[in-house]
């Protein structure tokens, strides 16, 4: 379990490639792998990794095929920075949101705009059947950072605004447009929405709508629950 508050970058010191497998050493600063075993979970763009070997302030790394298909750890090369985070002990902090490491799926950016002391990302999922997870003000973790998201639009869009902070201990300080990012969507928002789309479904079948809404193309939780709604009011729920 991690926070989604990034320790800082790391630079990916040597790879290996192999078919549908990597392993990475990944070099971190100074201090920053204290009393770490083999086996700790590591965050690493967002997704939760096992330490195979230490080396000082390089860690290994393993990583299998579908980690590489859902993330963006593939396109990693020489030199690449990362965030990382260290997994949370019990007691610590929870400064942004309980993140679990374990990607949901990519996104790209496309647009940054920069004013004088902040800066706005804009983000496409690779996966449009998590938009409906993305609520405005609502928490999600873009490469293992809690950011809170801004505006939500269509074709699975959305914006974060960064503080200088944050760009100076990240990753977002030099990533720009046609980037890829890992996203994971917030735990709570998932099980509220799916739960809310399933107990409207059920009341919706009651009614002997479900079949007509699935005809319709499948209505999203808010049409559903219009219609539930407006069922209810006629005293038929």
């Amino acid at each position: 379990m991690f926070t989604g508050i990034v320790q800082g970058t790391a630079e990916v010191a040597q790879l290996d490639t192999k078919e549908n497998f990597r392993s990475f050493r990944i070099q971190f600063p100074a201090g920053r792998t204290e009393n770490i075993q083999i086996g700790a979970s590591v965050a690493i763009n967002g997704t939760c990794l096992t330490v195979t070997a230490i080396d000082g302030d390089v860690l290994s790394f393993d990583v299998m095929a579908e980690t590489l298909r859902a993330t963006s750890l593939g396109n990693l090369q020489l030199g690449s920075k990362v965030n990382f985070e260290r997994s949370a002990r019990v007691g610590d902090e929870i400064g942004g949101h309980n993140v679990s490491g374990h990607v949901h799926c990519t996104a790209s950016i496309i647009q940054v705009e920069d004013t004088a002391n902040n800066r706005r990302l804009s983000f496409r999922l690779s996966d449009p059947k998590f938009a409906k997870y993305v609520l405005p003000k609502g928490f999600i973790a873009v490469d293992g950072c809690s950011l809170t998201v801004g505006e939500v639009w269509d074709d699975a869009c959305f914006s974060v605004y960064l503080i200088p902070e944050t760009m100076r201990v990240t990753v977002f300080g030099v990533k720009g447009q046609g980037d890829t990012v890992n996203v994971e969507i917030e735990a709570q928002t998932q099980a509220i929405v799916d739960t809310v789309e399933r107990v409207v479904q059920q009341h919706l079948t009651k009614l002997g709508l479900g079949a007509a809404a699935a005809a319709g193309g499948g209505a999203d939780a808010v049409g559903l629950a219009a219609a539930a709604a407006a069922a209810a009011a006629g005293g038929t729920v």
